[in-house]
């Protein structure tokens, strides 16, 4: 335990502190007294159609989460422990779908396979099957989320002891026996892990869900929004999605309680596992999978760039849009995680650690409730900010923030708190200290816990559309708008472009090597 365990915190520390875990916390408790003011809240949750929502994105994000558990774990073992031809390779393409967000995953299916793409023109016939519906959201949204599974199980696999899985092999078990039995169960925390991002991602989604017309909370939360007066519906509906959410971090906690974590690793590399006569269908399967989930959606891109591109004017005030919302968003995230994580690993004690943990409220949250809970809040008590950048930057605070926390406390947990308390000896003050000796220590946590921030501002999709200023469009929202009006040509180049300003940074975050950058309350 730190030194300074039970000291008194300064004041200058404490009050950001407790003003920035109280701002994130006003989405949800206007959301409740919403919601629980009005006598039709209760209707709204037992109606029928309630009830078929809850179903259809229930089944989405089991059916997602399935899908992204078997592709990720499967690929992340043939790429870490066999000898798969060419598998450093395939290790960082199957992994660069990350970067590719899940509307523009949606827009490149649309683009491929939907009504005027280009299966359709290829075979030339008036009518394909519809990918329109659960299949189509299904896989846009297994696109964008198997990497999660992959990068977290291949890491995990690289850290096991390779002792257990040589000994089986040397008792004459195949290669899958030894995954099936041996490997598998070392992996589970790893698995239930990258399960949860993928089933947290899948309920917040709106992009893809509105552009496959599939039924779900978010869709409908947001037509509740744009075509009803009364807006209690849509705050009730919010509600039912965080309490979802909820459900999913309920069920994960247990996975995670009731699963054996194993030890570190030896220092040295396994035998890759020889698949003898099934080495060229796994290489197959590894390229499929790369095939549909990488090759697909650039050669779409691609495509529709150069059938518009007589026609494509670059969208550099879009562009600029959203870099300057993201980087503001970037900033005031670490500046107000930097208190929250200093009190939380400088002083500890149980009303830090709450602090801490209430501000990761904000990734139980999904874009579209924290939206529209600002909008209602706003339009009722604050109309002055409704509207204006100012309230669009801190609805991706609110969203974001954890990223940044995690990022700057994993880097302060790796600092000794003797360096700074030997400035305090020195005679210099306790903010003094923060700002001379804490923050540059941790300036590669600050950087990466930014650079997540601002990666996935640049991104988010729901709270752009409802709370960005008349006349203000980001590269999404250009995105969103085209795509969901079938312009697929003028929708390629901010697709691209996008993709292009966000790959630095996921290069930049995959290149680190320190664990725990993002974590979850």
């Amino acid at each position: 335990m730190s030194a300074r365990a039970g000291r008194r915190p300064p004041a200058l520390l404490v009050l950001p502190a407790l003003l920035t875990v109280a701002l994130l916390l006003l989405p949800l408790a206007y959301l409740v007294v919403r919601a629980g003011s009005a006598s039709r809240g209760l209707r709204v949750l037992t109606r029928g159609n309630t009830l078929e929502l809850i179903w259809s994105t229930a089944l989405l994000v089991v059916g997602v989460t399935t899908v992204s558990v078997v592709v990720g774990v499967s690929v992340a073992w043939l790429v870490t422990r066999t000898d798969l031809p060419g598998r450093r390779f395939w290790a960082v393409a199957a992994a660069l779908p990350l970067v590719i967000p899940s509307y523009v995953a949606a827009f490149c299916l649309l683009g491929a396979f939907g009504p005027r793409g280009l299966l359709q023109q290829a075979l030339g016939v008036e009518r394909l099957p519809e990918i329109y519906g659960y299949w189509g959201a299904l896989a846009a949204l297994t696109l964008s989320t198997y990497p999660y599974v992959l990068l977290l199980v291949a890491s995990a696999l690289r850290g096991l002891d390779p002792a257990l899985e040589e000994a089986a092999l040397g008792l004459g078990r195949t290669p899958f026996g030894v995954f099936r039995r041996v490997t598998l169960p070392a992996l589970r925390p790893a698995i239930g892990a990258g399960a949860l991002l993928v089933a947290l991602y899948t309920l917040s989604d709106f992009g893809v869900v509105s552009l496959m017309r599939y039924d779900a909370l978010t869709r409908a939360i947001y037509l509740q929004y744009k075509s009803l007066f009364d807006r209690t519906p849509a705050a009730v509906l919010a509600l039912v999605l965080v309490a979802l959410t909820a459900l999913v971090l309920l069920l994960e906690s247990r996975w995670r309680r009731r699963t054996a974590r194993t030890g570190p690793g030896v220092a040295r590399r396994p035998r890759p596992q020889r698949l003898g006569r099934w080495r060229w269908p796994a290489l197959t399967y590894v390229a499929g999978v790369v095939g549909a989930f990488l090759a697909v959606p650039a050669t779409v891109l691609v495509y529709w760039l150069a059938r518009g591109l007589d026609r494509a004017e670059l969208p550099w005030r879009e562009a600029l849009n959203s870099v300057s919302a993201s980087a503001l968003a970037a900033f005031a995230a670490v500046a107000a995680a930097l208190p929250v994580a200093i009190l939380a690993t400088r002083y500890p004690a149980g009303w830090t650690r709450l602090l801490e943990r209430l501000a990761f409220a904000g990734n139980a949250l999904p874009g579209i409730v924290i939206a529209l809970s600002l909008v209602f809040f706003a339009a009722n008590y604050a109309s002055w900010v409704y509207q204006t950048l100012a309230l669009l930057v801190f609805a991706y605070v609110v969203r974001f923030l954890p990223q940044a926390l995690a990022g700057v406390e994993s880097s302060l947990a790796a600092v000794p708190p003797r360096v700074e308390e030997a400035a305090r000896a020195l005679g210099r003050g306790p903010v003094t200290t923060i700002f001379t000796v804490t923050v540059p220590l941790v300036r590669s946590g600050i950087l990466a816990g930014a650079a997540l921030v601002f990666l996935s501002a640049m991104k988010e999709l729901p709270a752009t559309l409802l709370l960005r200023p008349i006349g203000f469009e980001t590269l999404a929202t250009e995105i969103w708008k085209l795509t969901s009006v079938g312009a697929y040509s003028r929708a390629a180049l901010p697709a691209l472009l996008l993709i292009a300003v966000s790959a630095p940074f996921v290069y930049y975050l995959s290149s680190r090597h320190e664990p725990g950058e993002v974590e979850h309350g």
